[in-house]
């Protein structure tokens, strides 16, 4: 009897201790299923604030590319604003080339500011002569040292004539003998 008791005991001690393995490896799974839940809720907290991240990224980058295309809109505008003040420079100085050339040509056919008798006509021709003479110092040329001094003759004039038959100048009646 002693022997079934000793039999029984160790039988109740392996039970007993397959019985605490099991439990101790349940309590480890149990901690194991407990730490991955936990992590899982971890990583989907850190899903919910890449998505957010992410979202604020895209609308940034959306607002970025706006604020480009908007800088590059005002660019081109700006461009084309430049050239159309740049043709406007260039149209205001042809306009005031023609002008001058204008002028120069109606104090040579004009028969009051190029008569000698004529005081007030004269008067008008050294106005004129002033005039031109500035709009010609403006153009780079000074030519007032060669006529400072003594009255102005048909060599004079010829220099600020157009040539008959040049490119851009037509024939005006009167002035085929004078040259």
């Amino acid at each position: 009897m002693t022997e079934l008791i000793i039999v029984i005991a160790i039988i109740v001690v392996i039970v007993a201790v397959l019985l605490a393995l099991r439990a101790g490896r349940e309590r480890k799974l149990e901690g194991r299923r407990t730490e991955a839940r936990e992590l899982r809720e971890t990583a989907q907290t850190h899903d919910q604030r890449a998505e957010v991240e992410e979202a604020e990224a895209a609308r940034q980058a959306a607002r970025a590319k706006q604020a480009q295309a908007e800088a590059e809109e005002k660019a081109a505008i700006a461009r084309t604003e430049a050239a159309a003040a740049q043709e406007r420079a260039q149209a205001a100085e042809r306009e005031g080339g023609l002008a001058r050339e204008h002028h120069e040509r109606a104090r040579a056919i004009d028969p009051d500011s190029a008569d000698p008798d004529d005081g007030a006509g004269r008067a008008d021709r050294s106005h004129d002569q002033v005039d031109h003479d500035a709009a010609r110092d403006d153009a780079g040329s000074d030519d007032s040292r060669e006529t400072a001094g003594r009255p102005e003759t048909d060599d004079d004039t010829r220099l600020h004539e157009p040539q008959t038959g040049a490119p851009g100048s037509a024939d005006l009646p009167g002035r085929q003998g004078r040259h």
